[in-house]
């Protein structure tokens, strides 16, 4: 039934058909692809668990504190001190300011107009030398998304000769955010595609062969983008810079793992069928069952992020969910329609032709095989041991969460504002707690919140109705640092001391420290429902349950290894050689960062051993699970090596965001697709086969007589191997 449905897919006819609708899609979704950005939600109540104490006193100040309010900081600093005429400069670009589009009619405060009107807010550092203004940008619910043009205005007002100025606040670093993420859509693209190019120029060795898995790569991120579009615009879908970003990589890299699968099956029955047609019929329906395995595995891995307490990370599963399929799809019906339309020439200068013989039987991974063989016990147990080893270095691993000069990988000019308002001593004004009590207990609210610690004395409570009021007070450290997150903690243990007050403690820092918590419990919640769930997908595809115990077993032991080799990077590697401009940010990692490595490791880590054991069980019915493990390495491991190889450069290509975030991810997700291909798939798991025989597809009867494998059957040997 397979095989003809696949026949049919690649007929002689249909072929043609196949194409034609293929490009009718894209042509209606690559419009909506180059729309993705402008859904894009970027805004901090996108990020937030609803349950959380910060979106609860958001959702009380709502008509009262307009969230779309972006409080800006302008800092001003000289050496030696600024000037009586700089202050006044500063008076008079503050009134230019007061005048640009989007700011409110609060105006700009500079530091004679709060002396004037007796605002009890530091603009001048007691040394002289820092000063800044304080304004509110406010452009109705896309007011991110305007904010760069609004910096470009501010700063060609704000200039002082000798003096250096710099854009802070929420609303600098908004400005710098959009700086970061510049191009994202198409540069990020480009560069995986380039990357991915010269990959399969190398594996292939063919001038032209690249050109259908790229082709239907490019049309799978065109579709995929459409169909997101789609649910972000009418389906409430959270779409952010950051699950663009990795829906690119992830659609390019996974898609082009499919694609060397699937024409490396089909260069083998070319060898076997005269036909091309045939040959394709039996190559999809042999590598089909492996590459859905393979998809629905990320699929459903990713799908589980809907369990994250945050918006973003429940939102980026559906985003990755929807491109992982759409690639699948694409894979098994354009790419086989475009490659028989080319038919054998495509492999120009090593067309297989018909009888010719198949050469992984003495290939590099037979001759592995063969040296594993004697002692396949010996090998995995030392295999194991050193990758536990490597698990040592999670101890180098902090991810308490990034200050705010910790998230980027070169210096944005929002974190030279803030550093210098902290270093001059300072606050930042704009970040400040936000506390909603009863009214008749606010002022006791107030005035328990006057011991704590990093936090500047409260503002006078105000009504906002049904019994309740809020008030503010600035928090003088970094808004994502230690010290605010202490503060708010222990802002909310005092406010909560107060009986009848039923205080609520919000505002910038509760809602990173919120994030960070929830974070957390998504690393203790969503890591075992993938585990569970992808043991699952192994025992139906395999039906067995040795073999998808021992598979788990080991992408986890490949996890915690590609965590610590990368912990040890961060730490001791990208700190010390000035590899980024900002090297103190690889110190620590963010709250969500083993979650996200955990997720594609595992649901992209399992994929080669899929690719591998559907191989194994396939030649075992034949051969025996030995025999058929060594013919089965011999078979997928060039493949499986080149698939690894293009996913982890594309995952590397995130590092070329200046995002310390996405740069770790990066660099952990391919070292860890490294591990898997060349450690973990080839050695560690065909030992184990090779060890336990028979018995690795308990309860199953496959194999139940445990055949051994004799030199003359090995791969490579004088005998002709079946493959």
């Amino acid at each position: 039934m397979h095989r003809q449905i696949a026949g049919r897919l690649t007929s002689k006819v249909t072929k043609w058909i196949v194409l034609a609708g293929a490009v009718v899609i894209v042509g209606l979704m690559a419009p909506l692809n180059a729309q993705l950005v402008d859904v894009q939600n970027n805004e901090a109540s996108s990020w937030l668990p609803e349950s959380a104490e910060s979106t609860k006193v958001l959702e009380e100040l709502t008509g009262t504190v307009d969230p779309n309010d972006i409080q800006t900081l302008v800092v001003y600093h000289r050496e030696g001190g600024l000037t009586d005429e700089d202050l006044a400069a500063m008076d008079e670009q503050a009134a230019e300011i007061a005048e640009i589009d989007g700011v409110t009619d609060a105006g700009v405060l500079s530091p004679h107009t709060a002396e004037q009107a007796g605002v009890p807010v530091q603009l001048v550092a007691e040394d002289g030398e820092v000063a800044n203004l304080a304004f509110t940008f406010n452009f109705g619910d896309d007011g991110w998304m305007k904010m760069p043009d609004a910096a470009a205005e501010v700063r060609d007002i704000a200039q002082l000769d000798g003096a250096t100025v710099h854009l802070a606040g929420s609303g600098g670093q908004a400005a710098d955010a959009s700086e970061a993420f510049e191009g994202i859509d198409t540069n990020l693209i480009f560069a995986t595609l380039i990357v991915v190019v010269v990959i399969l120029l190398f594996t292939y060795r063919s001038p032209v062969l690249w050109l259908l898995p790229i082709i239907s790569a490019v049309f799978a991120y065109m579709i995929s983008g459409g169909v997101v579009y789609l649910l972000a615009k009418y389906a409430d879908l959270t779409v952010n810079g950051q699950s663009q970003a990795i829906l690119g990589i992830l659609v390019i890299g996974a898609g082009t793992d499919y694609a060397l699968l699937l024409v490396a099956r089909y260069r083998e029955e070319l060898r076997r069928h005269e036909d091309r047609h045939e040959a394709m019929a039996v190559a999809l329906h042999r590598a089909t069952p492996a590459i859905l395995a393979s998809a629905a595995t990320v699929v459903i891995g990713l799908l589980c992020l809907v369990f994250s307490d945050l918006n973003s990370t429940a939102g980026l599963g559906p985003v990755l969910a929807v491109g992982v399929s759409v690639t699948f799809l694409v894979m098994v019906t354009l790419l086989p329609a475009l490659l028989v339309i080319c038919g054998r020439w495509i492999f120009w200068p090593r067309r297989p032709t018909f009888g010719s013989a198949e050469p992984t039987g003495t290939g590099f991974w037979a001759r592995v095989g063969r040296w594993i063989r004697p002692h396949p016990r010996r090998v995995w147990m030392v295999t194991t041991g050193l990758l536990l080893l490597a698990c040592l270095g999670l101890f180098k691993l902090d991810p308490s969460g990034l200050a705010q000069d910790e998230q980027y990988t070169q210096e944005f000019d929002s974190i030279a504002g803030q550093q210098l308002l902290a270093e001059h001593g300072l606050a930042d004004t704009s970040n400040t707690v936000q506390v909603v009590a009863d009214s008749d207990r606010a002022p006791d609210v107030a005035q328990a919140l006057s011991d704590v610690d990093g936090l500047g004395d409260a503002g006078q409570p105000q009504d906002i109705g049904d019994g309740r009021s809020f008030f503010t007070a600035t928090l003088e450290s970094d808004m994502s640092s230690t010290a605010s997150f202490d503060a708010v903690e222990e802002a909310r243990e005092a406010a909560s001391s107060i009986d009848g007050a039923d205080a609520l403690v919000g505002g910038g820092s509760a809602f990173y420290l919120d994030t960070k918590i929830a974070s957390e419990r998504d690393n203790r919640v969503i890591i075992p429902i993938v585990l569970a769930v992808v043991l699952l997908i192994l025992m139906i595809l395999l039906r067995a349950l040795v073999a998808p115990l021992i598979l788990i077993g080991t992408v986890i032991l490949s996890f915690g290894a590609a965590l610590g080799i990368s912990a040890l990077i961060f730490s001791e590697v990208f700190t010390r050689i000035g590899l980024f401009e900002v090297n103190e940010g690889f110190a620590h990692a963010d709250p969500g960062f083993p979650l996200f490595a955990f997720v594609f490791l595992v649901a992209l880590g399992i994929d080669y051993n899929i690719f591998l054991m559907t191989r194994v069980r396939e030649e075992t019915v034949n051969h025996g699970t030995r025999r058929g493990s060594l013919i089965a390495l011999a078979s997928t491991g060039g493949v499986i090596t080149s698939a690894g190889v293009v996913l982890a450069a594309t995952f590397l290509v995130l590092g070329s965001l200046p995002l310390v975030f996405l740069a770790q991810l990066g660099v952990a997700v391919a070292l860890g697709v490294l591990l898997d291909t060349m450690i973990v798939r080839s050695v560690l798991v065909t030992a184990i086969n090779l060890d336990l025989g028979g018995r690795i597809w308990w309860p199953s009867t496959l194999d139940r007589a445990g055949h051994e494998v004799s030199p003359a059957e090995a791969p490579g040997a004088t005998e002709k191997v079946p493959v």
